[in-house]
Parts: structure tokens; C-alpha cells; sequence
């Protein structure tokens, strides 16, 4: 075609663009219109070329034209419009402040929004004529706004919340009263995990295999419940735990007993407690309790609503998903067992956990309460 422009390349451009066109990382598109450019450079027409890219004329023709007026830069995607917005900043702002106001505020019978009901909500109060549940849920993920979910917390009513959880954040920092502790003093958390049952499945379990999860039958008989009190050394990673068949001051009476008649805590020359407010452990007659029958040993209570600052509950915690769950024994006994084996099993290779609540996090939380009451 006597009318197609010709096409002269420097060697930078050449070197480029046959680069570009053996490139198997490069996207197709960019490779397409570098090999329309260098068969142009080569003589060959419009429709020469077309064929052997299997492509129409007017695709060469665009740009072929293109790189004759602007060089390797006008192979570069020209910025487009894009669609018009259908909503405005403002209808944006209002959808987001509804997704963070309460249902219940608003009239409407729900404990929480989803996206499709606030997409409801939003057309019947006229804020857009429609909108999808999408776009309601690409906005909301945007801020990271998710009012489908909710987290539960609890407001300390201790007024001494303050006192009594930086006593205890200082033993496991190994510090009392301003004064390190010594090799032969010990911080103990204990406290018991209650009502374990023993749970029998009516059907025998199957293990998991290829491509297919553990399957656990649904139904159960009851076997009954038990009580597990457990004491672990903070700083040595060991626990001493024993059953009983249910919480109380007695059982952990022989608690304390089992532990302080063990060495290393037999001759220490302190023991701290560290404890929740239960019923088997709570109030001055616990501490004047601990501090008759064991002068070496010093009952400290959190304060109210913090047993998440106990140490023991995190190794209830593995306890509960190592051992117990999915609840399947066949009597009291078969989950006791369990318990106490595990426990021994745990003892032979644990570490302390790595703790790094401080008093400067209990601080910044005692401060973000008064702001909150406030």
C-alpha cells in the first residue's frame, strides 16, 4: 500500500522493540504492537502484517500511525474517562455513617446490618434511587467497616482494677514491691476449668483423609462433668493439676497442698498465688486461709472482670483444642485420664509463654476507659 507511512527505527528503538516482541513476560498486547512496528520498519504493508497477526487493518493502521507521530510512546494506552460515577462522594459518606449507626437506632427490627439490608435502607431513605448489596460491601471494605460482626467486652467495676493488675503484670515481670524477685521465690497462676464433660458420640468418629476433613458424629450421650484445678509455675512452664468432681474451697485447698508439699515450693522461701475472684479462692478469708495453713505462700487476686491476665487460662486454652475437643470419651474416668496424661506430656517440653502485656498497656487502657466514661 503506497499510502501506509513508512516507518524508519533508531537502533534504541529497534533494540526495544524487538526485545518487547520475543518477550514471554511482556503482555500481548505490547507485543502485538511492537511486532506491527518492526513489520512495518520492514517494508511490509498493513495488510501484510494483519494476516500474518491474524488482526484486522485497522488495528495495524492505529498503530502504525501512532508510533510514526509519537515513537514509542504512542504504543502507550491513551487515559480514558471510564464509566461516570453513579453515586457522589456525600451519598458514599451517608451509606458509611449509616453501616456505623445501630439498627435498633434507626426503627429497624435487626441486631445488626448486613450489606443487603442497609442497600434497603439506603433506598428507602431516599439517600440513591439503588444501589447493590456489592457496591454497599466494596465501600464498607474500604474503611474496613463490617457492622455483620461484633465484638463482646466488659467494663472493670473494680475501683482498684488499676492496683491489682499492675501487682500482678510486676510478678511476671519477676518483680515485687519495687524488689526483683529471688531464685527461690515463685509466681504461681492457678485457678480450675469447670464443668468438662464427657461426652460420648452415639457413632464412631472416622479420620480425615484424602481431600476429606475428620468427621465427628453429631449426636451424644452425657457422661457427666468434672473439675480440673491447675497450677502453672509461671516462669518454669510447669503445671500441677489434679481432678475433682466439682469446683469449691476443698479441692483447691488440696490443690494448694499438692503444690506446696512439691519441691521446689516446699522450701521456697515465697510462693505467690496468683488468682481470679472465684468462689473456691475469693476474699480475705482465702488470703488469711493460704496464709495459716502455708506462711510461705501469698495469695494475690486480680481484679475483677481481668482473669484474661491469667496465664493459667491460656493453657486451658491449649488444653480445650489439644486435648478435649472434639469432646468423644466414654465415661469420666476415659476424660480424667486424658487431662492428667496431657498434662504430662505438656510438662516434658514446655516454655513459658512469651508475656508482653506491660504496665505501660495496662496504663494505656486504664486511660482509654476514662476517656470512654468520660
Amino acid at each position: 500500500m503506497s499510502s501506509a507511512l513508512m516507518i524508519v527505527l533508531s537502533p534504541v528503538e529497534e533494540a526495544v522493540l524487538t526485545a518487547r516482541a520475543r518477550s514471554a513476560r511482556a503482555a500481548h498486547r505490547d507485543v502485538v504492537r511492537a511486532r506491527i512496528v518492526l513489520g512495518a520498519a520492514d517494508g511490509a504493508s498493513n495488510a501484510r502484517i494483519a494476516a500474518g497477526l491474524g488482526i484486522g487493518d485497522d488495528t495495524v493502521r492505529k498503530w502504525r500511525g501512532r508510533f510514526a507521530a509519537e515513537g514509542l510512546a504512542g504504543l502507550e494506552d491513551r487515559p480514558r474517562s471510564g464509566r461516570p460515577r453513579r453515586f457522589t462522594p456525600v451519598q458514599r459518606a451517608e451509606v458509611k455513617a449509616l453501616a456505623c449507626t445501630l439498627p435498633a437506632e434507626t426503627g429497624q427490627p435487626l441486631s445488626r446490618w448486613s450489606s443487603t439490608d442497609l442497600a434497603a435502607e439506603v433506598v428507602g431513605r431516599g439517600v440513591a434511587a439503588s444501589i447493590s448489596a456489592s457496591t454497599v460491601r466494596r465501600w464498607l471494605r474500604g474503611d474496613a467497616i463490617k457492622p455483620w460482626q461484633h465484638r463482646s467486652w466488659i467494663f472493670p467495676r473494680d475501683p482498684d482494677f488499676a492496683a491489682k493488675a499492675g501487682r500482678v503484670l510486676d510478678l511476671y515481670a519477676r518483680t515485687w514491691e519495687g524488689r526483683p524477685l529471688g531464685d527461690d521465690e515463685y509466681v504461681i497462676s492457678a485457678d480450675e476449668k469447670s464443668q468438662l464433660q464427657a461426652l460420648q458420640r452415639r457413632h464412631r468418629g472416622t479420620p480425615a483423609t484424602s481431600g476429606r476433613a475428620r468427621r465427628v458424629e453429631f449426636e451424644y450421650r452425657r457422661g457427666g462433668t468434672l473439675a480440673y484445678f491447675a497450677a502453672y509455675d509461671v516462669h518454669r512452664a510447669r503445671v500441677i493439676g489434679r481432678i475433682a468432681p466439682k469446683t469449691g474451697i476443698a479441692p483447691f485447698t488440696e490443690l494448694v497442698e499438692q503444690v506446696m508439699t512439691t519441691e521446689p515450693y516446699a522450701s521456697a522461701r515465697r510462693v505467690f498465688w496468683v488468682v481470679d475472684n472465684g468462689s473456691s479462692h475469693s476474699g480475705w478469708r482465702s488470703i488469711e486461709r493460704m496464709r495459716s495453713d502455708w506462711p510461705t505462700a501469698e495469695l494475690v487476686h486480680f481484679p475483677v472482670h481481668a482473669s484474661w491476665l491469667n496465664q493459667v487460662e491460656i493453657y486451658f486454652s491449649i488444653l480445650q483444642r489439644k486435648a478435649i475437643s472434639p469432646n468423644d470419651f466414654a465415661d469420666l474416668d476415659a476424660l480424667a485420664a486424658r487431662i492428667l496424661r496431657f498434662q504430662d506430656r505438656y510438662n516434658t517440653a514446655a516454655e513459658p509463654f512469651t508475656w508482653s502485656y506491660t504496665r505501660t498497656d495496662l496504663n494505656n487502657f486504664v486511660n482509654s476507659l476514662a476517656e470512654h466514661a468520660a
